[in-house]
């Protein structure tokens, strides 16, 4: 009884840190990108084109400092751009179906790191988890049915994104 208090305890401390942890990435593009809540695919592109205009590279001279500076912030600004589309209400309600379909098929390796567990799939995709905790990867792992368990605890509860698409045999 004391040992559940405790870790309840810890779970109630440090959950507000562990969630900062998680969400840094997708806040620092949504800063970035001076995203406040939510943003339309097209508003989202306009403000990337924008930030490439006065970030590219070829506007500063060799050698410059402003030149490295700006070939760190174009590349942050793509990576930015392209993982802010991949986890936007658009691109998840237009890949639905997809989703649907591809946690409907079995579990065929998985992956933790930090707090993003990387799930790859029979049909050949592959899903990033953003917020899984390490207490829910080992119940995971140690559940004799994943996709089941998966399904009721992670695949409709965590931000997801699609980073690997399956390979189309000829």
């Amino acid at each position: 009884m004391k040992m559940v208090v405790i870790q309840y305890i810890k779970k109630s401390i440090f959950a507000p840190y562990f969630k900062k942890l998680v969400m840094k990435r997708i806040n620092e593009y949504k800063k970035l990108f001076n995203v406040e809540k939510e943003m339309t695919l097209k508003q989202l592109k306009t403000t990337y084109r924008d930030l490439v205009k006065a970030w590219h590279p070829d506007k500063f001279q060799a050698g410059d400092e402003k030149a490295i500076e700006a070939e760190l912030m174009s590349r942050k600004i793509i990576d930015g751009y392209h993982f802010l589309v991949s986890i936007s209400p658009e691109t998840k309600a237009a890949n639905l179906d997809d989703y649907n379909e591809t946690i409907n098929n079995p579990i065929m390796d998985w992956q933790h790191k930090g707090l993003v567990l990387e799930i790859s799939f029979l049909d050949g995709n592959t899903y990033e988890f953003f917020g899984v905790n390490k207490a829910l990867y080992i119940k995971l792992c140690q559940s004799d049915k994943m996709t089941r368990f998966a399904k009721r605890n992670i695949f409709s509860t965590y931000t997801y994104r699609k980073i690997k698409k399956s390979e189309v045999e000829a």
